[in-house]
């Protein structure tokens, strides 16, 4: 799995507060925790810094680049601000992210992508927003977004596509589409386009003590339809033991069994199965009722394992 660390984000409070005071030893300190824990790739999400892009890019890339060789990711609206730092970067090819196929971005981020080298992470996402649909998302890459990045000479191996992970919490329905996007992406062009997701968006607005879970067996169903790449916390220990289990095949305990079948059912395309799951066993039917509210089966709930 290429795991594109997510922890610089300006969501969170401390790197709100690092950005603020200009704290590098914070960006250095982060940016090597994520690497050693086994991230391939760092992504830098600062929001669109519309007053102090032309000096906070410069300054967050240069910070990061002093202890970390591996790509940075330019996760921001700001295509001034991502330009700012492509100039910066001396390193690893880095990550523009994003484009989608609105016309405006679809324009301007493949084509500054193209300039500077960088890879592109492609959303599939129009000007009526994110469809509900599997097929109407692969339609999107297809039918937009690959074209248009031929037509102006990208280079197709530096592409990226993300189908757009959602909220189990505000959009449930999105949830089970997505791994079916996931899985059609594969065989929509040839070559495949590389594939990757926003993991930890599907546990967004869910109460913390319930996120990693939610993430972990989402992480299993993508993995059991070929997902190989995303952007995820890997400081997340459960996590990437769940993906050395599924890589590995693993099933040496029952967790390591149990997450091995969710990965196996989505693959066939068949639904986890109850028997698979010891229900007497607290973790197991936690994630038993985790894979019902992901697949849509049960409305999600804050309280849902409870229920």
């Amino acid at each position: 799995m290429y795991i594109i660390g997510e922890n610089i984000h300006i969501l969170s409070d401390k790197v709100k507060e690092a950005l603020t005071n200009r704290d590098r030893e914070f960006f250095m300190d982060l940016a090597v925790k994520q690497v050693e824990a086994g991230a391939k790739a760092v992504d830098v999400n600062l929001g669109p810094r519309k007053k102090d892009w032309a000096e906070v890019f410069p300054w967050i890339i240069e910070s990061i680049e002093t202890v970390v060789d591996v790509p940075l990711s330019i996760d921001t609206t700001n295509v001034d601000g991502m330009e700012a730092a492509l100039k910066t970067i001396k390193k690893a090819q880095p990550i523009l992210n994003s484009t989608s196929a609105e016309p405006e971005r679809l324009e301007k981020i493949p084509a500054l992508a193209k300039k500077y080298g960088a890879k592109i992470i492609a959303l599939t996402m129009g000007s009526s927003g994110i469809p509900v649909e599997a097929d109407a998302r692969v339609n999107i890459a297809v039918e937009t977004l690959i074209p248009h990045l031929m037509e102006i000479g990208f280079n197709m191996e530096d592409l990226i596509i993300d189908p757009l992970v959602l909220t189990v919490s505000g959009c449930q329905q999105y949830c089970p589409e997505l791994i079916g996007a996931v899985q059609m992406l594969q065989y929509s062009w040839d070559p495949a386009p590389a594939i990757s997701v926003g993991l930890s968006n599907v546990s967004n607005a869910v109460p913390k003590e319930n996120r990693p879970l939610i993430n972990r067996v989402y992480l299993a169903m993508l993995m059991g339809v070929g997902l190989q790449m995303m952007i995820a916390d890997p400081l997340d220990e459960e996590q990437n033991d769940v993906i050395k289990w599924i890589e590995s095949k693993d099933t040496s305990t029952p967790l390591a069994a149990l997450y091995n079948k969710i990965a196996e059912h989505t693959e066939a395309g068949e639904e986890p199965q109850i028997e698979d799951f010891d229900l007497g066993d607290p973790d197991q039917a936690a994630i038993w009722k985790t894979t019902q509210i992901l697949l849509d089966k049960v409305i999600y709930a804050d309280g849902y394992l409870n229920q």
